[in-house]
């Protein structure tokens, strides 16, 4: 019994810890209200989407405990997805075939801000965010894909110098939405 109490947390308990943080995040009011993200059940998925991105990149080639973290973390993601697409009424039949697409895009802007983070200059990011993020919204100022590249490259340095053992313990630490404009 008390081995059990000294025991580290499993990969799933640290990734609903670092879930937890991430859909804080991605809650602040400061997104949709300031930078136009549409505050819709697509406008918030891409926020999770884009915070599971900066842990997962951190976590990435860490080591076997910081990948099962990471793989855990995708897997609780798309768990929460699953019950939030029911909640809203989606059939049980049609649930899957969602949940394959929401994982196919999670995919997709994993890869799409990789490669704009890697590019030199804002093009690529922007792009990621004018086709994701406010993907439907008609015309996105400027200034709000400039703030969106900013956060997204501010936070990505921060969570370089964040303890990965934090990390993996499941703890994490985002900037101030309101940063973003700055």
């Amino acid at each position: 019994m008390l081995k059990r109490l000294f025991q580290r947390k499993r990969p799933e308990a640290e990734a609903l810890d670092l879930y937890d943080a991430i859909v804080a995040q991605a809650r602040q009011p400061y997104f949709y209200a300031a930078l136009g993200v549409p505050d819709t059940i697509d406008g918030r998925f891409e926020m999770i989407a884009l915070h599971a991105f900066l842990v997962m990149r951190r976590l990435k080639g860490q080591g076997a405990e910081a990948a099962a973290v990471s793989q855990q973390l995708f897997d609780t993601l798309i768990a929460d997805m699953d019950r939030s697409l029911r909640e809203i009424g989606i059939g049980d039949l049609s649930v899957p075939k969602h949940i394959k697409n929401m994982a196919k895009g999670l995919y997709g802007r994993i890869v799409s801000y990789e490669k704009g983070l890697a590019e030199p200059g804002d093009a690529a990011l922007h792009a990621a965010f004018d086709r994701n993020l406010y993907g439907t919204v008609m015309e996105v100022p400027e200034e709000h894909l400039a703030a969106m590249t900013s956060y997204l490259r501010r936070e990505d340095e921060a969570l370089k110098t964040f303890p990965l053992d934090r990390m993996v313990a499941g703890h994490v630490r985002f900037g101030p939405a309101s940063a973003a404009a700055a």
